[in-house]
């Protein structure tokens, strides 16, 4: 699985923000630096401060499961944030990515797979800032925010 999803992730400064990479259930080569200093160029911009924030990747049936039993939706899906603050003003969350749903939805939209999961892991920081995405006019105004967010990469 590896060579699907080889990133261009790579960096030598190290993370200012408790920003963690973890897999479940599958293998997958976890981002660098890189990644982590982009996500704390998104929370500047943003004016955001992190506690702790853990991208967890992992397969489709792993986070069907975890819908099932958090969200009692029987559905797929490409990511689930987990909101953990304990401090207002601190963002501490676990965040699930599907990499199955992120490779097919990159299939099906045509587009890069680093792309799109890029944009999966920003859309799941972007729910931590407060921003949805249950209305028309809100997954525009998410959409806008993520492309600005993949622009400070």
């Amino acid at each position: 699985m590896a060579a699907l999803w080889n990133l261009p992730f790579t960096s030598t400064k190290p993370a200012a923000v408790a920003i963690h990479y973890f897999t479940e259930d599958i293998d997958y080569p976890l981002p660098t630096a890189a990644v982590t200093g982009w996500l704390e160029r998104v929370l500047a911009k943003e004016n955001a401060r992190a506690k702790e924030i853990n991208y967890i990747f992992c397969s489709d049936d792993y986070l069907l499961a975890m819908n099932r039993q958090y969200l009692n939706h029987d559905t797929y899906t490409d990511i689930l944030t987990f909101d953990n603050a304990d401090e207002p003003g601190k963002l501490e969350a676990d965040i699930y990515i599907s990499l199955d749903r992120v490779k097919e939805n990159a299939a099906t939209l045509n587009i890069n797979v680093n792309d799109e999961l890029q944009r999966v892991m920003v859309h799941g920081l972007l729910h931590l800032l407060g921003y949805t995405d249950k209305t028309e006019e809100e997954k525009k105004e998410m959409r806008e925010k993520e492309d600005a967010c993949l622009s400070l990469r």
